[in-house]
């Protein structure tokens, strides 16, 4: 990857950060730039803070013509919002990459915020040089994926929602699932471990990535288990999101 920079942008459910990424190491050229999220979510008010994110982010690092992308807790397809995590419903359908584009006044990348964290991974992290399929988990307040195939991003994958015994298995296997169920981290990797097993089932995958704020815990479940793909714990962790959406804003232009 070359020397150039970008901006990235990670739109969550509680905060909304920013910073200017250097595309051939993958550091941070400037601090992140952090707002809370409004309250509710709403479309106006999240294009709004990003907005001040980048003008703030553009002031400190000095620079106004590169490449900008913004990565959002959503299905997005072709611009378009398909769904909502801890964001407002108004964003269900709506054609998102136009309104952040128009309203920021600069061309953008807009994908999806697991997506993103993979990508950042492929180039930059844990799954660097990795040949074959990869998938990221993010186990947060449900399960993120991002599926690569020779660092090349499958978009999209909801792997959190397969059906195992009957229920979305992100509502077992989940960090927040064992929060509220206050289970040790044996019996939360008994759970981690079916849904791993048939992941690997299904994709045959080369390499498993973990990440999500319990991926720093990683020694306390990682080694509870048993699978044929080996399984490590993700670099990036809060830098993900900006890491990958800068990255594929600049993979965009070529």
């Amino acid at each position: 990857m070359s020397s150039q920079t970008a901006i990235g942008i990670d739109i969550g459910g509680t905060g909304i950060k920013g910073a200017l990424v250097d595309l051939a190491t993958g550091a941070l050229l400037t601090d992140r730039v952090k707002l809370p999220t409004p309250k509710g979510g709403r479309p106006a008010d999240i294009v709004e803070t990003t907005r001040v994110i980048l003008e703030r982010v553009s002031a400190t690092a000095g620079v106004t013509d590169v490449p900008v992308g913004i990565c959002f807790p959503a299905i997005v397809r072709h611009g378009r919002t398909m769904s909502a995590a801890n964001v407002s419903k108004k964003w269900i359908g709506l054609e998102a990459a136009a309104l952040f584009a128009r309203s920021l006044g600069v061309p953008i990348t807009f994908v999806n915020d697991a997506d993103a964290a993979g990508y950042a991974e492929s180039q930059f992290g844990a799954a660097q040089g990795v040949e074959g399929v990869v998938i990221l988990t993010t186990l947060g307040t449900g399960i993120g994926t991002a599926l690569l195939n020779d660092g090349v991003l499958v978009p999209n994958t909801e792997l959190g929602h397969l059906q195992i015994d009957g229920v979305d298995y992100e509502t077992r296997a989940s960090y927040s699932a064992r929060e509220r169920e206050n289970l040790s981290w044996s019996a939360w990797a008994a759970r981690l471990q079916k849904y791993y097993s048939i992941l690997e089932a299904l994709f045959s995958p080369d390499l498993f990535v973990v990440g999500g704020g319990v991926s720093k815990h990683h020694d306390d479940f990682l080694p509870l288990l048993a699978l044929h793909t080996p399984i490590v714990p993700a670099v990036h962790k809060n830098n993900a999101g900006i890491l990958g959406a800068a990255a594929l804003a600049v993979k965009d232009l070529d």
